[in-house]
């Protein structure tokens, strides 16, 4: 079924329609999965990049991202996201990255982790910790959405670690690329406070 949006004053386009878009905006569900629909010539980068990704409800992109977008937010069962969510991460993020062992990167987080105790033989359980939050958290709906663009969408995750240098704990936001399926990808091991 289509229903006829209107854009401008004369300018329409066709939307797939179908009955679980009225179940969605009747009823208070958990998870929506980005779905690409190819109904012509050219697609969007951005919109291809969201296709098969979970979001919470709420929390997701806003559908249609553009005029004459033929994606929809479709409910996803919580036993679709549950067996399927996972966090992952190239350990390059870490060493020589985080802790910048080569000496390549300008960047000074090195320095705000020896603050808080950690050294590059953290890197393993650090990188663990993080994939481990960044799961629960996601699964959670505990995340900010962030840049989208041709490379996908953002999320920002805040993680807490404790200190190894005096008591207490640190928290700080990760940055992560929803990717279909429920994976993310770590993009940033730290992106500020």
């Amino acid at each position: 079924m289509f229903s006829l949006y209107y854009i401008g004053r004369k300018q329409m386009y066709f939307k797939r329609w179908s009955p679980a878009h009225t179940l969605w905006k009747s009823t208070a569900l958990h998870r929506v999965q980005w779905i690409h629909h190819s109904e012509g010539k050219t697609h969007c980068s951005e919109c291809l990049m969201l296709d098969g990704c979970f979001f919470q409800q709420g929390k997701a992109p806003p559908c249609p991202h553009h005029p004459y977008c033929h994606c929809t937010l479709e409910e996803v069962g919580d036993t679709v996201v549950w067996a399927n969510v996972f966090a992952y991460s190239d350990y390059s993020k870490f060493d020589p990255y985080l802790f910048n062992t080569q000496g390549k990167y300008p960047h000074t987080k090195e320095k705000l982790f020896a603050l808080w105790g950690y050294t590059v033989e953290d890197a393993p359980w650090l990188q663990t910790e993080m994939e481990r939050q960044a799961k629960e958290k996601y699964l959670r709906g505990d995340y900010t959405l962030g840049k989208l663009n041709k490379d996908g969408q953002r999320i920002c995750i805040r993680i807490e670690i404790p200190r190894k240098s005096g008591s207490g704990t640190v928290s700080f936001i990760s940055g992560w690329m929803a990717e279909p399926n429920g994976k993310l990808r770590l993009t940033t091991p730290y992106g500020g406070k």
